[in-house]
This record gives structure tokens, sequence and C-alpha cells, in this order.
């Protein structure tokens, strides 16, 4: 019934949806197919979230092509740093993407130092600026003027072999500084230092799925058959971003897990909300055979949403607090808002930004009516301000009937404003099974408060007539004795 429903809705949002795709809502009309998944995990069309907007390469700001760009951050301030690694550099935009300033290097005791194949970069609310220099085994921290504060070098610990190469290739930086490192052969977890440089530890080590065929038949072989099988070892981070209450969003590359995104606490655990139909993982059923996503990048976008980006199909997966996808765009390809080798992704704003190494340029996005309109009844959502939301979820619902996220949002706040009956329905179209059974646990329990005083008087009723009509039958058969008696 809710399918047939939707469709009906779907056939009537048509006009809406040719209207506002005519509509001057972004610069260009997407080069690619978006879509989302429905309870039934099929790919259905959605309208486009985002669309791109422009592109902006090296010489397009006159300082000479990228070379393997790697990494970039937006800084509270709005200014957009851009590891150009191939050039040892990082190039400095405002938020008007013009060039600020060329940081290539900084003085140590005297003397020039450059960066070697530097590979990660974060920057803090002070503006300093820490730098993943992997060719240099070290971390190089830098003041706003692109002073040099420290650096983090290869620490000294029990806990780490006597051979460890300190290689760092990703971090991210929490408001009291602590540095949270994703390190070249680190499979314990991510390494964790203090606003002094100095290791802490490991957060968030990954768990190993056992091949438990495989590891039986290990137990039955030879040492030369078990040195060439595969080894049980946890999987590397990819990247990491954190969250202004210093939770650290991380994404592993195991394209089989079903858990390649975390959010650990300050314990390490993982606290990530999965509430969604399926599993946190970018795409659930693999397009043109492909394989499953490879996430190599997360962005905390606020107020409970984060972005990760896919290296499989070049695309971006965006999820709220709850674990529900919003919507995908980009894709492979050689137009503008296509990429090629996507390495990075942060926003700007209310644009969304792409790092290309395979084309050397930033890719600019910015959200369609559909997708602003989501992230805003989200935001409110997230708040705790659901009655709001309702107007903004009703407005998505004129550009996609199909969005269920947008009925189960009507339906929460209804369920909050005790219109339990009228949330019913609304439920059962987002297919929302587990809200469900709470609206209509409340309208029982409504219904039975409304009619008790009926129901008890009807219940009162029928046991008075019951005991008369017991009564009566009793005096009938006592008559009845006494009348054979007498004949007697």
């Amino acid at each position: 019934m809710a399918r047939t429903v939707k469709r009906w809705l779907s056939l009537l949002a048509a006009v809406s949806l040719l209207l506002v795709n005519a509509m001057p809502a972004a610069a260009s009309p997407a080069p690619y197919d978006s879509y989302n998944y429905n309870y039934w995990k099929e790919a259905v069309p959605s309208p486009d979230a985002y669309l791109p907007q422009r592109t902006i390469s090296g010489s397009d700001l006159g300082i000479g092509e990228f070379k393997d760009p790697g990494d970039m951050n937006v800084s509270s301030s709005g200014q957009i740093y851009i590891l150009d690694s191939g050039n040892s550099r990082i190039v400095v935009l405002d938020a008007n993407y013009k060039l600020l300033r060329v940081v290539d290097g900084f003085m140590l005791d005297g003397s020039k130092e450059a960066f070697s194949v530097p590979s990660g970069l974060f920057v803090d609310e002070n503006e300093q600026i820490y730098i993943a220099d992997t060719g240099n085994s070290r971390v190089v921290v830098l003041d706003a003027e692109g002073n040099l504060v420290h650096t983090i070098t290869k620490p000294e610990s029990d806990i780490l072999a006597t051979d460890f190469q300190f290689q760092p290739l990703k971090l991210t930086v929490d408001r009291v500084g602590r540095v949270y490192v994703v390190a070249q052969g680190v499979y314990e977890g991510i390494m964790q230092f203090d606003e002094n440089g100095q290791f802490i530890g490991y957060v968030g080590t990954n768990k190993v799925e056992r091949d438990y065929g495989e590891y039986i038949w290990r137990m039955f072989s030879t040492k030369a058959q078990r040195a060439q099988m595969v080894l049980f070892v946890p999987t590397e981070f990819s990247n990491a971003d954190i969250d202004h209450k210093g939770f650290v969003y991380a994404t592993n590359i195991d394209p089989g897990s079903n858990e390649p995104i975390k959010r650990l606490n300050p314990s390490g655990e993982d606290v990530l909300k999965r509430f969604g139909y399926y599993d946190v993982k970018g795409d659930i059923r693999f397009r043109n055979s492909t394989g499953p996503s490879k996430l190599i990048d997360v962005k905390v976008l606020g107020n409970g949403m984060y972005s990760v980006l896919d290296a499989t199909q070049n695309r971006v997966f965006t999820y709220d607090d709850e674990g529900h996808l919003l919507y995908i765009y980009g894709g492979k390809g050689n137009q503008v808002g296509t990429l090629k080798t996507p390495v990075a992704i942060e926003q700007s704003g209310d644009h969304s930004l792409v790092l290309d190494r395979g084309k050397s340029n930033l890719v600019v996005y910015e959200p369609t009516r559909f997708g602003s309109t989501v992230n805003q009844a989200v935001t409110l959502h997230y708040q705790g301000e659901d009655t709001e939301a309702v107007h903004l979820w009703k407005e998505v619902l004129k550009l996609n009937a199909n969005y269920d996220i947008a009925y189960i949002g009507i339906g929460k706040s209804l369920l909050m404003e005790k219109k339990n009956e009228e949330a019913l329905g609304y439920f059962e179209l987002g297919m929302d099974r587990k809200s469900y059974s709470v609206a209509f646990k409340r309208h029982r329990r409504e219904v039975m408060k409304e009619n008790f005083g009926t129901f008890l008087t009807v219940a009162i009723v029928a046991v008075f007539v019951l005991i008369l009509v017991r009564l009566a039958v009793k005096w009938k058969r006592r008559r009845q004795i006494d009348r054979e008696a007498g004949l007697h």
C-alpha cells in the first residue's frame, strides 16, 4: 500500500521536478546520475543535491599547475589550504578562491627546510598548520605566519617496535591540541600525541573479521603453507576528521567491511549511529560491477551530518547523525563536476570542495534547492526543532516524493505533538517500522483512554445483566423444583 501511494505521489511531483531542474539553482546541469537507496535497497533516481559550479587549477591561480595534490583543509576563518604534494608546497586561498600566499617551507636553525612528499594537513582554530611531512618522517607544526612551532618525529615508547618507521599520512587535531595521526603500516589504530608532541597511545583499533574456514585450514597446514596464507591483521585507517565535541570520525580502507566509518569517543570506542535501512558504507549495490565503495576521506559538516569520499565510483555520500543516507553526488568522467582520482573532501560555507589528483584541480559544488532544503531540515531535526522542520520536509517531498527520510521527519514531529494517528501514516510511507510501532502503541493507549468511560459503563451493565439473568434462571429452577415437590 505504501509503495502504491508513493508511486502516485511521484507522478504528481514529476512536473515540479521538471520545473525545479529548469531553475538556475546552480551553475551547470549535473554530468552524473543522482540516486539514493530505498527501503528495499533499490537504487532509485533522485534530484541533484549538489551541482558543479567551477574548477580551480594552479594555472588559474597563476602559480603553475598543481602536481599530485594530496589533501586540503578549510580553517574556521574560511581560508582554504591545498596541499600541493608534488610541488612540496601549501597553497592558501581566501573564501572567494583568490590566492593569498604559498608556503613552500620554513626556517629551522637558520636554514630553509623544505617538505618531502607531504600527504596530509590540518589547520586549527588559531590558524596553526599541521603537515604530515611523510618523506621526512615527521609532523611539522607552523603558526599562522608560517613560522615553525615544533615538529613531531618518531616517538619513543615501549609499545612500539624497535624498527618502527614513523611515516604520517593524514592527521586531525582537537581543540586542546591533541594530534591524531594516521600512519603508514600502523594497524593498531590512530596514533595520538598530546599538545607537546608526546606520544600517548593508539585510538580505535579496527576489529579483525576472521575467515574461520581458513583459520581451521591453517591449523592443519605446514609452516611453508601458513607463510603463504593471508595474515589476520587489522585494517589501516585511511583518513580522519574531528567534530566540535572532540569525536574523531575515521575511515578505513577495507572495502569489504560493513563498518568502514567510525566515530570514536575519547575512550576509542565506536559510537557511530547506524539506524538507517542499511550499513553506513557508501554504495549498497555495486553499480557497473566495480565493487564496493572504498572510502578514503571523511568530512564532518556539522549538525550531525558528515560526508565520505568514495574512490571506487568517485562519489560523495552524505549521512545524518542517525546513519540515514541523505544524498549522493559526483561520478567518474572528464566533464566539469566528474572526477578522475579524488583524494580529499572539504566544506567552505555552503559549498562542497573535492580535490582531484587525477585532474590536478579543485572542484567546487554548490547545493541545489533540493540539497539546501534537505540540509536545513536535517539541521532543525538535529537541534530538536522538528515542528519547524515540517514545512521543509514537505518542500522536499514536492521535489522528491520517494524521499523516505522526509516522511519519517514529519512523522516524528506529529509524534511529538501527540498526533499519533496521523504519524502512523507517515511512518508507513517512510517504512520506519520502529517508529510506527511506537506511534501505534501510543495511539492504542490513547483510544483506550478516550473510551475507557464508555467501556467501563458497558462492562458494568453487562455484568449487571448477567447477574440478573443468572438470578432469573436460579429463581425459575427453584419454582420448578417446588412445583414438582408439591405434586408428590
